[in-house]
């Protein structure tokens, strides 16, 4: 473990140690910087044990071009950052990049599914990358045991997936190795600016005083909505609960993701389809189960062959337009916020972008799109 600098103080602190926060301190002690990571412990929502693993490109930025430019890049990066952390812990994280289908119950749907592609790409300053919309014939060849309801889908060759759980032991086990002092069971009470740093009031299971920094990244995800006004930020985010299935393991069969359904590096079939506004329930919900699977069984039939082992439910991190925050504070220079839903495909951006430039002392312009001030940008009557 690395000693703190002088005063116990170090280069950063990172608040949270799920995968946000973990890809960013691996990135930040990667550049050179001393690093303290916090982690609230196993009481936190951890949204990342709920991750669907999937490192997804196609339709994501509909409404900001940006968006839909950072996570083509963190798709692209996506192979060498899985490389480096092999070649760090000897730990595969199971990414792999066949492309990602999208398949279609309903002719309405499929429509409705090309529509929206081409709005994206026809937005302004929008990078462009492949995609094809495919009728059921077309999309057979690729997805040979679709059921007789689905009529086509559209496929992008940047879609992959990963392994996430094995992705956060193998970021943990890299942030070790690299010196990061990983302090779980450390909930921040308190962020003060003072003395050109920043000063942690920290409380939770025997763990408690101070810890100070000179630069601090909120990467709490949900409770970033009250640690980041204390630093002069803001992360409006809510939950958003999401139902996963998970099957035993069969004979490969799935060889390419789709956005509701994957086959695991193991073997199992991870199914998740729901989005509900639930506050903070993570309650599952037997009945949204059930319709999520009867919906998988549609898509490939020889599902309802096999035999759940894991169900559960877990919040997203929802910001009111879906897309992520990444700021510093004017008020308070050192302090950022970083906050998103894909904690695993934008993970190689967090982990080789967003850290480097947060070690080097700001983000500049190129993230002012991310700002929360976008939220507050009086509308047009």
């Amino acid at each position: 473990m690395t000693q703190p600098r002088r005063g116990g103080e170090y280069d950063v602190a990172v608040i949270g140690g799920g995968l946000v926060g973990s890809a960013l301190a691996w990135g930040l002690a990667r550049s050179g910087q001393t690093v303290a990571m916090l982690d609230e412990g196993d009481i936190a929502v951890r949204p990342s044990r709920g991750n669907f693993a999937l490192v997804w490109v196609q339709g994501k930025g509909l409404g900001m071009s940006d968006y839909a430019g950072w996570t083509k890049k963190s798709s692209d990066d996506w192979g060498g950052f899985a490389d480096l952390l092999y070649q760090q812990t000897g730990l595969d994280v199971a990414y792999r990049r066949p492309g990602g289908f999208m398949p279609m119950l309903s002719e309405e749907d499929l429509q409705a599914r090309a529509n929206a592609m081409m709005r994206l790409h026809n937005q302004p300053d929008m990078i462009p990358y492949p995609y094809e919309v495919m009728d059921r014939e077309t999309l057979r060849k690729e997805l040979p045991f679709i059921g007789p309801e689905v009529v086509g889908g559209t496929y992008c060759p940047l879609d992959g997936h990963c392994n996430s759980l094995r992705l956060l032991r193998t970021l943990h086990k890299g942030i070790g190795m690299l010196g990061v002092d990983y302090r779980p069971n450390h909930r921040v009470e308190r962020i003060e600016h003072r003395d050109g740093g920043f000063r942690m009031a920290i409380a939770g299971n025997g763990a408690g005083g101070e810890i100070r920094a000179g630069k601090v990244v909120i990467a709490a995800g949900h409770d970033g909505a009250r640690l980041a006004p204390m630093v002069g930020l803001s992360a409006p985010v809510r939950p958003q609960r999401g139902h996963v299935i998970v099957t035993e393991k069969t004979a490969p069969f799935l060889h390419h993701p789709t956005v509701y359904i994957r086959q695991t590096d193991e073997g199992g079939v991870m199914i998740g389809d729901s989005f509900e506004e639930a506050g903070f329930d993570t309650t599952l919900q037997p009945g949204v189960s059930s319709a999520i699977a009867e919906r998988a069984i549609r898509f490939f039939p020889l599902l309802g062959k096999l035999n759940v082992v894991r169900s559960w439910a877990a919040l997203r991190v929802l910001t009111p337009d879906g897309f992520p925050i990444y700021e510093e504070s004017k008020t308070a220079p050192g302090a950022f916020v970083a906050t998103c839903h894909s904690g695993v495909t934008l993970a190689a951006n967090h982990a080789l972008t967003l850290a480097p430039l947060i070690a080097a002392g700001g983000l500049g312009d190129r993230f002012t799109p991310f700002s929360a001030r976008r939220f507050h940008v009086p509308q047009a009557a």
